[in-house]
């Protein structure tokens, strides 16, 4: 979520063994991979984040802000002050803490496979004083989001999760009206940040999984390396 790796900055990053949620999206950069790859709707890559002080070095690190482009990010988000959002890959919070700042009336709910990062997340949003954050552990198959929220928001991790088509076929049932998925991923091809060309997954192979699952896509957006898509329920 959320959150991030170097390498693949995830999200949140992290590169849970399981399923990976790794929001951060700074992530993967230096993981050391026990996952591989799993054809079809698998996941790509597996990291574990058991560090939380080292996590939080690689993806709140200031230079992820020139490629991830959190500011643009918002601006296509527009979030209504009362937004309920759930970041997938929460990780320490690099996209959550963001969402709860700027929706003071709703709730931000960091979602992670890792109960270290869950526990910083935290103990950062008591730190800064973000009532309206709770970081909460989940499963690498089912993210448990709490109640239906307005946005889903899964940053450099969707390539981390297996089973895609049951993963996300859950979710139809956690939008509310009107409710967005939206999925931020590395382009394919050789990129100075993100996970190796082998790990990555195209816009197109995302939209037709998701479609799959009961999806429609609403809008498409670039960023310098990433792609920036939104669902909406069909």
């Amino acid at each position: 979520m959320g959150s991030s790796h170097p390498e693949d900055h995830e999200h949140a990053d992290h590169d849970r063994e399981g399923a990976e949620h790794a929001g951060d999206g700074a992530e993967h950069a230096d993981h050391d991979q026990e996952g591989a790859e799993h054809a079809g709707d698998g996941a790509t890559m597996h990291h574990r984040f058991e560090d939380a002080e080292h996590w939080a070095e690689v993806f709140e690190d200031p230079e992820r802000d020139s490629w991830q482009q959190p500011e643009q990010v918002l601006a296509w988000l527009q979030l209504a002050a009362d937004a309920r959002v759930a970041d997938i890959g929460s990780a320490t919070g690099y996209f959550p803490v963001r969402f709860a700042q700027a929706a003071p009336d709703g709730i931000v709910y960091g979602l992670d496979i890792e109960p270290n990062l869950v526990n910083y997340l935290n103990l950062r949003a008591q730190r800064e004083g973000l009532g309206n954050l709770v970081s909460l552990v989940c499963e690498p198959d089912n993210p448990h989001i709490p109640e239906p929220v307005d946005l889903i928001f899964i940053c450099d991790t969707y390539h981390h999760i297996d089973a895609r088509k049951t993963y996300f076929g859950r979710l139809t049932e956690k939008l509310r009206a009107g409710g967005r998925l939206v999925v931020v991923d590395f382009k394919p091809g050789e990129l100075p940040v993100g996970p190796p060309p082998g790990h990555k997954l195209s816009a197109e192979q995302v939209r037709l999984e998701l479609e799959d699952a009961g999806f429609q896509q609403l809008e498409s957006h670039e960023l310098e390396y990433q792609y920036f898509l939104v669902f909406g329920l069909r």
